[in-house]
């Protein structure tokens, strides 16, 4: 009569530790029966979540391999039983390397529920009992419970398979969220093609987990496969088993996400809670970066690694002390990645918002300007803190204080030579420049002269003529360029003052016109160009000087 009857053997104190107070939250009870059906090979995972009319149930149904009534009491219901090594195999029939290992999962359920009802098909037969924690807790006197048999070996078709089990009497008061739940599930299994995770509550639309519902919320900026993308050198022996993905956002990851941080993952399934293995919590990377790394090889270390809720590994194992010495070198270096490319980002973003492109202008500027702003602009691009609104005005800011070529600009010149001599002066033809403003100056003398004298004649009718001798009477010049101006307690000026000036404005007209003007008819505008007599700094200084002749003509009064 003992292949009758259903046996879970037990120490009590197993059950009270194990079971309800490891899992006291509904995410790690689901985790565990999820855990159950990938080694099942199952295909699909279902969870329901009931919570309709007076009680909540959950049912979690695979099409994984089912049990028999003999795997039933020799494997399910044999607590603490590791499966690897009994077995001698790491893989499943399916070809999945398994999760389990020491035989507590089926703990979990008390965790949350009081009543467990388990149905599983196998090989043409269906089985089908009840779990009640009550009665486990009577059982203490003996150490051996018999769950209650609803169904053995009752005949099923052939090609049915898997496992479904319902969770009642579950002490929750708060109605299920299949969102929530679904979320969480999503950071504690990494789901690849060939299993699928689905979550339904009641009459709902079912939620079917990815491996990117973790990070939805998250504007990631910088992603980095591992370990394709990386670029250090590390003496790891296992470095090209470390894979899986890593990415920077580009804000702050909120705390409340609990994403922020790296994961780490053993056959699928969380080993490690998000963290950045290191002593240190003062880098600045650490508020932007999230992602989840695969480390299978430490499930097949001799000692086992992991703890008992899979929260965390034991980082004094030496094995375990060589991997986080490795992943503190990634990070590291993920950092200083992530600072280059974020700078680029962010400038690319800033040229968006102001038209600008910083390579361009800066190319345009002095190597002694660009030294001293290089600090600013690896400010602005760089500082993750910076809000955009500030760096958009700041960058426009800078860029109409440190115009391209900004010595020409500095110049501040008279608007009409300005637009007229840019060109030149940009393609560093600085006698040109010059010429052409002093062209262009005549040009403005005979707009308003009346004499119809040309060049050098022009320049000394309009502003110092030349004298006759006594006694003819003294011929004025054309233009004043003084009349326009008095003491500031409304006198005029003593002759004497606006002669001088007014001579020494058409010396400085008439000097203008020798060395920039005169030379064109003796030499050719390209020698003059080449030849390097002309400067970049003589061609500022003339064309300030430049510029002052033209505001004195813009002020010139007629002299009559």
């Amino acid at each position: 009569m003992e292949n009758d009857r259903l046996r879970m053997t037990f120490d009590p104190l197993t059950i009270e530790h194990l079971g309800v107070r490891m899992y006291s939250t509904l995410p790690p009870v689901l985790a565990e029966l999820i855990a159950n059906s990938f080694d099942a090979d199952a295909t699909v995972v279902t969870v329901l979540l009931n919570d309709q009319g007076g009680g909540k149930e959950i049912t979690v149904l695979d099409d994984g391999s089912g049990m028999s009534f003999e795997d039933t009491n020799k494997k399910f219901l044999r607590i603490g039983r590791n499966r690897r090594k009994e077995e001698g195999a790491q893989i499943s029939e399916g070809g999945r390397k398994v999760i389990g290992k020491k035989g507590l999962g089926k703990l979990s359920f008390f965790g949350i529920a009081h009543e467990i009802e388990i149905t599983t098909e196998k090989d043409g037969k269906i089985n089908e009992f009840v779990l009640r924690w009550e009665d486990i807790k009577n059982a203490h006197a003996t150490s051996e419970y018999n769950p209650r048999i609803l169904r053995k070996d009752d005949v099923c078709a052939e090609t049915n398979h898997g496992t479904k089990i319902i969770l009642r009497d579950i002490q929750r008061e708060t109605d299920f969220s299949a969102e929530a739940i679904a979320d969480s599930l999503s950071k504690i299994f990494i789901v690849e093609e060939g299993f699928k995770i689905v979550v339904q509550r009641n009459q709902e639309a079912p939620i079917e987990i990815n491996n990117l519902r973790r990070y939805r919320e998250l504007n990631v900026e910088v992603e980095w496969n591992v370990p394709a993308d990386l670029r250090f050198e590390s003496s790891y022996d296992k470095k090209s088993q470390v894979t899986g993905q890593l990415m920077a956002t580009g804000k702050p990851i909120s705390p409340r996400t609990n994403v922020r941080g790296i994961v780490l993952f053993s056959r699928k399934k969380l080993v490690n809670v998000p963290e950045y293995f290191s002593d240190s919590t003062s880098s600045h990377v650490f508020s932007y970066l999230t992602g989840w790394l695969e480390v299978d090889f430490i499930d097949d270390l001799p000692e086992d690694v992991i703890s008992t809720d899979r929260q965390s590994v034991n980082w004094g194992h030496p094995e375990m002390l060589k991997l986080r010495i490795y992943l503190q070198e990634m990070i590291r270096w993920i950092e200083q990645d992530w600072r280059a490319k974020r700078a680029k980002i962010r400038q690319a973003k800033l040229e968006e918002r102001t038209g600008l492109k910083i390579g361009e202008w800066r190319q345009h500027l002095p190597p002694a300007i660009n030294e001293n702003l290089e600090a600013i602009i690896n400010a602005l691009t760089r500082d993750a803190e910076l809000a955009d609104e500030k760096a958009v005005n700041s960058l426009k800011g800078l860029q109409e204080i440190i115009k391209p070529y900004p010595y020409f600009h500095w110049q501040n010149l008279h608007p009409t030579l300005h637009e007229l001599a840019f060109p030149f002066y940009k393609n560093e033809d600085y006698y040109k420049a010059v010429a052409e403003g002093v062209k262009k100056y005549i040009r403005d003398i005979q707009a308003a002269s009346t004499s119809g004298k040309t060049d050098r004649a022009l320049i000394e009718h309009v502003f110092s003529p030349l004298q006759p001798p006594p006694p003819a009477p003294k011929v004025l010049p054309e233009l004043s360029v003084t009349k326009k101006f008095k003491r500031p307690n409304g006198t005029d000026f003593e002759v004497s003052t606006t002669s001088n000036i007014s001579n020494g404005h058409g010396l400085l007209a008439r000097a203008m016109w020798l060395a920039f003007r005169n030379p064109l008819a003796h030499e050719l505008a390209s020698d003059l160009k080449d030849s390097g007599l002309y400067t970049e700094q003589d061609c500022l200084d003339a064309l300030g000087l430049l510029s002052h002749l033209f505001r004195r003509l813009d002020n010139s009064l007629p002299t009559a």
